[in-house]
């Protein structure tokens, strides 16, 4: 693949995977308006792996006290650390099986510009609505099962491109009345796991394929990618601490908007 479209959907990924704005959707769009190829689901998965690294390696602590809670809970013993890697455990188990389904049977499934545009209009609406009338009462250490598995499964609609997992997250923990650094962390270590669900069953196709080129253009999109991710997180969270997600849920509506527009215009 080209260098420049590589280091675009790097960059394309890395600033929005963990911004409620819906990386899979402009990853979508990227050969769309640079007309090139689309870059097929294969690289879409990539990027996604390098933020990941990207969320590991911000949230260390967390996963490091997740990691040390596993095997306090092999020895009976139980901590903060390890009853969130529990919650996470369950928060993930819907995307995964709903991704299982869809890879196996409908790999590319739902790739249109008329999708992306108004799941982007629609859950932009959901998060503006989730984060003026949300309130601001608890913390990620007050979540019960019930709340994650509610999040679990509303995570499913992330599947669909353009809705955003960690908007989807954030909108339904927001709702719940999570503060919004809260909700933010928290989408992003439930993450976690779907994500490197979906790394680890891309990746073996990859090794069966044994594409020599290909495989190259993963490891230089995943790294890059990471990069971008880690700035991105830096500086949401930041923002996080004084604002609120208007600003994404404003980008939604005028970003769906426009490729309504685009897309009812041109066909």
């Amino acid at each position: 693949m080209d260098v420049v479209h590589l280091i675009v959907l790097a960059a394309v990924q890395g600033v929005t995977e963990f911004l409620p704005i819906s990386s899979s959707g402009h990853l979508v769009l990227v050969p769309l308006f640079m007309d090139v190829p689309d870059q097929g689901l294969m690289l879409d998965v990539a990027v996604h792996v390098g933020t990941l690294f990207a969320v590991i390696v911000y949230f260390s602590r967390d996963v490091w006290g997740m990691f040390l809670g596993f095997l306090g809970l092999l020895r009976g013993r139980k901590d903060p650390h390890g009853r969130l890697l529990g919650l996470l455990i369950v928060g993930t188990i819907p995307v995964i099986a709903a991704g299982f389904v869809l890879n196996q049977y409908y790999p590319d499934a739902l790739r249109s510009i008329k999708v992306i545009g108004w799941t982007t209009f629609g859950f932009g609406i959901l998060l503006l609505i989730g984060d003026q009338f949300g309130m601001t009462l608890r913390r990620i250490e007050h979540l019960r099962i019930g709340d994650v598995l509610v999040v679990g499964v509303v995570q499913v609609l992330a599947l669909i491109p353009g809705t955003s997992r960690s908007g989807i997250c954030i909108t339904a923990a927001r709702i719940m009345g999570m503060e919004r650094q809260d909700a933010a962390r928290f989408a992003m270590l439930l993450g976690i796991p779907a994500i490197a669900g979906s790394g680890v069953l891309k990746g073996h196709e990859l090794w069966q394929m044994g594409d020599v080129r290909l495989t190259l253009d993963v490891f230089i999109a995943s790294g890059l990618s990471m990069l971008m991710a880690l700035i991105s997180i830096a500086l949401m969270m930041a923002w996080l601490r004084r604002a609120t997600f208007t600003i994404f849920a404003v980008y939604r509506l005028l970003l769906g908007g426009f490729l309504l527009v685009v897309a009812y215009g041109y066909n």
